[in-house]
């Protein structure tokens, strides 16, 4: 049977856990020779068995998403292991324990772009020089959120790194999509039941106020998705560009 990724070469950072360990999962089981990156280089180890135990092909890259030189390494390692790239999902991201635009300072806002916008820009900046040689181009998936539809869900820096992330799949889209061979989508996702919200250990009480009440919220599994991620990576999405999927029960319905 058919797999929907075979021979395809896919990028997925942010892989040692969550969201990204599902995506590489089901990638691999769909054919895909996936490169996980993470900067967790023990989590990414075991992810990374795991796969293999399970026959998928992948290789892994410690990559910290806020250093310009290891996203530079990554799409260079990807290249010379697999040949080439078809698919870069930036899944990547932190959050900012909800700090407003008062609370929060120029080192966590620094930090939160660096991560969640810079470095998926970076990426793709690289990456798409690849895929321009692809006879079939290329595509991008990028892991945003429901914080960069609205202005609640998250914090200043959080929600304006999401925003941006929309705008920068929108704007590659226009162009390189609608003018080359590489489209773009995005996935705002609402709460998923990962480990995120262990990095949460200084919450602003005003910025947390602002999301209402989330245990009223339904809440997803990284395999919600991850299913998601395949589908706009696939050419069952060919026809698919510049497009932000919300996935979050109905939170911003």
């Amino acid at each position: 049977m058919t797999k929907k990724l075979d021979g395809k070469v896919a990028i997925v950072t942010g892989a040692a856990s969550g969201m990204g360990k599902t995506i590489a999962e089901l990638y691999a089981a769909e054919g895909a020779k996936v490169v996980a990156a993470d900067f967790d280089a023990d989590s990414l180890k075991r992810v990374v068995d795991g796969i293999k135990a399970a026959d998928g092909n992948v290789s892994a890259v410690v990559t910290d998403m806020s250093k310009s030189d290891d996203i530079a390494n990554m799409v260079d390692f990807a290249v010379k292991t697999y040949g080439t790239i078809d698919i870069l999902v930036n899944n990547a991201g932190i959050m900012d324990n909800f700090k407003t635009v008062a609370t929060a300072d120029k080192d966590l806002w620094d930090r939160i772009m660096a991560v969640n916008l810079t470095g998926p820009f970076l990426a793709i900046h690289d990456a798409v020089k690849i895929m321009h040689n692809n006879p079939n181009g290329g595509v991008i998936v990028n892991n945003a959120s429901i914080g960069g539809l609205g202005g609640s869900w998250g914090g200043a820096a959080y929600v304006a790194s999401k925003h941006g992330l929309v705008g920068l799949t929108q704007n590659i889209a226009a162009t390189l999509g609608m003018f080359s061979n590489i489209r773009a989508n995005a996935i705002a996702p609402g709460g998923v039941n990962t480990n995120i919200a262990k990095t949460l250990t200084d919450i602003d009480p005003m910025g947390i106020k602002a999301t209402g009440d989330p245990s009223n919220n339904p809440m997803g599994e990284p395999k919600d998705i991850a299913k998601l991620a395949l589908f706009l990576g696939s050419d069952d999405s060919k026809f698919i560009n510049g497009t932000t999927v919300t996935a979050d029960g109905g939170v911003t319905a």
